[in-house]
């Protein structure tokens, strides 16, 4: 397969032990079901991020459940966690090529209670574990019920060490980062930096999707008519690179951030780097603009390094 791959050591990035080819990725919520890690990666990208995985396979929300806002250069989406299981995904993932960076976005399924939601991320956790190579702890989708709840800071401490107490065990640690809303508020961001120093997670992802819908173009009674669901693109640029800016400045770098969020162009990654953080991943930018965002991206980022 013909590779699209800006090759450059002053690209490489060592971040939470891995070393990144560059520092582009791809977010999670694209190749659900780690079928499409191969190609994906011929575009260019440093690192894929497959799921979110739930220990059960799910249909996910009743579709519709993807909707464009053109005028927005927007997504929004109430998927629900639709994925083929866990046992599915590990299975494909044995033929990952090595030098190819994965991470695993793991959630708990939909008929889950909070109340067991622990036991359904430590089945994906140890499933996944000799086939990926960082973690990521997805609580902030808007479109499971009551996920959202886990980002409280008594559960999520529990949830998040108990993964980690996990992780110790194992002949090798990998990374485990957090996802966190675009929609918390300053006090809870205080609350997640506490809660990474406390667990000792490796990171933070900054952020998911919003359940905002303020400044958007597209008319009100087209955005009534969709419903519930999680934005995503360029209306979320601003908030996302705000939430990266306080983390990074109230924890003093304390711990790596991978930003993403709204990132259409090469000044939009640019300027998450610059707020803090040490990789970026596309979503709704990559839908848009195409693979040719990857390299342009990579090509700034070598601009600035002269």
């Amino acid at each position: 397969m013909k590779k699209n791959i800006l090759e450059d050591h002053r690209l490489n990035k060592k971040v939470f032990g891995i070393d990144f080819p560059n520092p582009v990725g791809l977010a999670a919520g694209l190749d659900k079901n780690a079928t499409m890690f191969d190609e994906l990666s011929a575009c260019g990208f440093g690192f894929i991020e497959i799921g979110t995985v739930t220990p059960k396979a799910q249909s996910g929300n009743e579709k519709p459940r993807l909707f464009r806002l053109k005028r927005d250069h927007a997504i929004i989406n109430r998927m629900g966690f639709n994925n083929d299981g866990v046992e599915a995904v590990v299975q494909r993932l044995k033929n990952k090529p090595d030098n190819l960076i994965v991470g695993g976005n793991i959630g708990k399924n939909k008929l889950t209670s909070n109340d067991n939601a622990i036991d359904d991320y430590l089945i994906c956790f140890e499933a996944l574990h000799p086939y990926v190579d960082y973690f990521v702890v997805n609580v902030s989708s808007p479109n499971t019920p009551n996920l959202r709840d886990l980002q409280e800071k008594e559960p999520l401490k529990l949830l998040l060490t108990t993964l980690n107490n996990k992780n110790k065990k194992e002949h090798i640690n990998k990374p485990i980062l957090l996802k966190i809303a675009p929609d918390l508020s300053n006090n809870q961001l205080d609350d997640i930096i506490e809660i990474v120093k406390e667990t000792e997670i490796d990171g933070v992802i900054a952020t998911n999707t919003t359940i905002s819908r303020d400044g958007l173009r597209t008319k009100k009674n087209i955005i009534d008519s969709i419903g519930m669901g999680g934005l995503s693109g360029k209306p979320l640029n601003n908030r996302s690179t705000e939430v990266i800016k306080y983390l990074h400045e109230q924890s003093k770098g304390a711990f790596p951030i991978i930003g993403v969020g709204g990132i259409h162009s090469e000044e939009d990654a640019l300027e998450k780097l610059a707020a803090g953080a040490s990789l970026v991943q596309l979503y709704t930018g990559f839908i848009y603009e195409g693979p040719s965002l990857i390299k342009r991206i990579n090509k700034a980022i070598l601009r600035e390094k002269k």
